[in-house]
């Protein structure tokens, strides 16, 4: 961790004398920049963090408890960037708290004097708790967690007195409760307005969203060919705003469904972006050489551009809509001229006739841009609606995540096999300081089983572990000794807990920070009655990092994580989905087939690192096709639904659909089964003598184009019996 110790700290001195504070967004000059010359939110955030922590411990020392550094832990642990995001970990944590203390309580119950029946169910529960965990999002995936590693630090301090275990987790649960109402109180001091600061997080990253998504289908209407690869990287910020929606609602406190607007909102412009993809694959297969649809699409691209200053109040959100509505109507109005001269045009064979198949060309774009600004309209509505209380609104809205159910039971064998093993070491060598060493293998198992690659993430978690020993003996040997009252004890800690505030705001060594803010309270262990020996010191802080390196070392031993293994577990899942899509008795909803797209994109993209391999982007470009291919896949099966067509036209659309219930990604059957409905579609659509119904057989036409394109231009990745390399 590219933390400093306290003796580097004291000789640089204090923070007024370091250079002028940097803004948020400025660049980075060196690798110690966030310390030397912090942004003013981390200051703001350190500080105050520290001064929580710190009032945690004084008051834990004036009650005379037992371990008091569990006080200004829980602190460092709840503490988070936004004022939401910490309100929700408390409040699960305590949820957490309250379900391992009641389990802790129930083991040591059942299992007392039978180390060989309770280490290996205190290792199933932890291990249950982190498979259940990898299956939900957010904080509710902490507080399962919680729930494993809370009951092994109670029972196993219960271990050398079973009798005393109710008080034991009496007093875990009242440093828990104490360091939470500090962390919330100080939070709560410095946070103003909060209610409407939510509300414009929320407001400015939908606008940000709907203004870059408008920005890219532009430059995709306008045939830049570098808009597909920017799109691409839109959908992780998506899913993260969607994520930092759950907690504005918690700062907005008493609200209707803004939240839910909200999330709506991020859907449609998903849904949007799928839109402008699957436009530029129209753009390949059809006759664009068409001026009529050359100018429409300029004038839609103008509109898509002066979009984002119109977002800014209600007054041009309406007009906004309003202008959209009469672009829509002058799509349908060419969708209308185009087939009244078809009509006209009195031709033997009208199928070969190149002008219709011209005109039905740009009634296929026409059409296309009209669903395109829908989705932007629905966009709109639901952004405008999130800015709101709507009185008497029930409405509810909430995206789908990608679920890896052998990642999850992969993360529960592993704690498990973790404490079992670790319990079997103190069991053989009867370790005094066993017990610390077992407690915090479960406590990092916890902590690090649900991460998506905790191999990496407890190794940057051991380093920050290595920092907070080196500062903690400084701080134990030297300075402690001299020190009488809590005035000075909280000077002594504050500057080193600043410095690890500072360094968890900072993304290259947040999870560094992360293990130094939360162990070194632990390692240094203040007490009223005296200070830690230095045996003691030397006998519990090994025993704790031994703890985190064993958890290190069965990360990597036991079921180790895989990228490669993960993307093609993801592969078979999209191509099971979309057999799904299509067959499933109720049409599936747009909303979860984009939730858990948007999720498998976003995983990918952290898995990529700041150089995606051309493998990686072959991944990235292949869920983004499954993802429209599922969409429309949907819109074909609502068309069905709406029986407006003839049985002849519905007949090769069926045989899509069964092809598709049965794809396997191999043959490229279902590819030509979708290019000779296309045809077959044509054919009837040029002599259908209702117009509503040549507009929804104009509509399957276009759907059809983009399921045969992506399936043809993805076959490799659709292939998911071999592992995906790129050529």
């Amino acid at each position: 961790m590219p933390s400093i110790p306290l003796f580097l700290l004291e000789r640089i001195g204090p923070l007024r004398h370091l250079r002028p504070l940097r803004r948020p967004g400025e660049q980075k000059s060196s690798h110690l920049q966030w310390l030397f010359a912090p942004t003013l939110p981390a200051v703001g955030f350190a500080v105050r963090t520290t001064a929580a922590a710190l009032i945690s411990l004084v008051i834990a020392l004036w009650m005379e408890l037992d371990d008091p550094q569990w006080a200004p832990m829980t602190v460092w642990i709840v503490a988070q960037g936004s004022r939401g995001e910490s309100l929700s970990k408390a409040r699960w944590r305590l949820v957490g708290t309250a379900v391992g203390v009641v389990m802790s309580i129930t083991l040591i119950s059942a299992f007392i004097q039978q180390a060989w029946l309770f280490f290996p169910a205190l290792a199933i529960w932890v291990g249950l708790c982190c498979t259940l965990a990898t299956l939900v999002r957010n904080f509710r995936s902490y507080a399962l967690v919680l729930a494993g590693y809370t009951c092994a630090i109670i029972a196993i301090g219960a271990i050398p007195n079973p009798e005393n275990v109710f008080l034991t987790a009496l007093s875990r649960a009242t440093y828990i409760v104490l360091g939470i109402a500090c962390e919330s109180v100080l939070a709560g001091l410095f946070a103003h307005n909060l209610a409407d600061v939510a509300r414009r997080n929320i407001r400015d990253k939908l606008r940000t969203a709907l203004s870059n998504v408008s920005a890219s289908v532009s430059s995709l209407l306008a045939g830049d060919e570098e808009a597909l690869v920017r799109s691409r990287a839109m959908f992780g910020p998506i899913l993260s705003i969607n994520d930092q929606i759950e907690f504005s609602e918690v700062e907005m406190g008493p609200h209707g469904h803004e939240g839910d607007h909200a999330r709506a909102a991020l859907a449609a412009v998903s849904v949007l972006l799928s839109r402008g993809l699957g436009m530029a694959v129209r753009l390949q297969y059809v006759n664009t050489n068409q001026p009529v649809f050359h100018a429409t699409a300029s004038r839609v691209s103008a509109f898509l551009t002066a979009l984002p200053p119109q977002l800014e109040n209600d007054d041009t959100v309406q007009t906004l809509l309003e202008n959209l509505r009469l672009l829509r109507g002058e799509c349908r109005q060419q969708i209308v001229d185009a087939l009244t001269k078809e009509i006209s045009i009195q031709q033997v064979q009208v199928q070969d006739n190149p002008e219709i198949q011209a005109l039905l060309d740009g009634r296929i774009l026409h059409n296309a841009l009209d669903e395109l600004l829908g989705e932007l309209e629905q966009a709109i509505r639901e952004y405008d609606a999130s800015q709101h209380y709507i009185r008497g609104d029930h409405f509810h809205f909430r995206l789908q995540s990608h679920v890896d159910k052998r990642e999850a039971f992969y993360n529960g064998l592993r704690a498990t096999v973790a404490i079992t093993c670790a319990g079997l070491v103190w069991e053989v060598t009867a370790w005094p300081a066993g017990l610390g060493f077992i407690t915090f293998v479960a406590i990092v198992c916890g902590l690090f089983a649900t991460r998506e690659n905790p191999v990496v993430a407890t190794t940057q978690f051991m380093v920050g572990s290595l920092w907070a020993a080196l500062v903690s003996f400084f701080l134990v040997f030297v300075v402690l000794p001299t020190q009488e009252n809590y005035e000075m004890l909280v000077a002594t800690l504050a500057i080193p807990m600043i410095a690890g505030g500072l360094a968890s705001r900072n993304p290259a060594t947040a999870l560094h920070a992360a293990a130094y803010t939360l162990l070194l309270p632990n390692f240094v262990h203040p007490l009223n009655q005296g200070r830690e020996n230095e045996i003691a010191w030397f006998n519990s802080t090994a025993a704790i990092l031994l703890g985190v390196a064993f958890a290190v070392v069965m990360f990597r031993a036991v079921m180790p994580f895989s990228s490669a293994a993960e993307r093609w577990r993801m592969r078979r899942t999209l191509l099971r989905d979309l057999r799904t899509l299509a067959s499933a008795e109720q049409i599936p909803l747009n909303q979860n087939w984009i939730g858990r797209n948007i999720d498998r994109f976003a995983r990918l993209i952290r898995h990529a690192g700041p150089t995606p391999s051309p493998t990686i982007e072959g991944c990235l470009q292949g869920t983004l096709a499954a993802m429209t291919i599922g969409l429309n896949i949907i819109r074909l099966r609502t068309l069905l639904e709406r029986n407006q067509i003839p049985p002849s036209a519905r007949k090769p659309i069926e045989v899509v659909m069964k092809r598709m219930s049965r794809f396997t990604g191999k043959y490229g059957r279902t590819a030509q089964s979708a290019r000779i409905a296309t045809q077959t579609l044509r054919r009837i659509e040029a002599m259908e003598p209702n117009i509503s119904t040549r507009i929804e057989l104009t509509r399957a036409i276009a759907y059809l184009i983009v399921v045969s394109h992506e399936l043809d231009a993805n076959a490799v990745f659709l292939d998911a019996s071999k592992p995906y390399r790129a050529a």
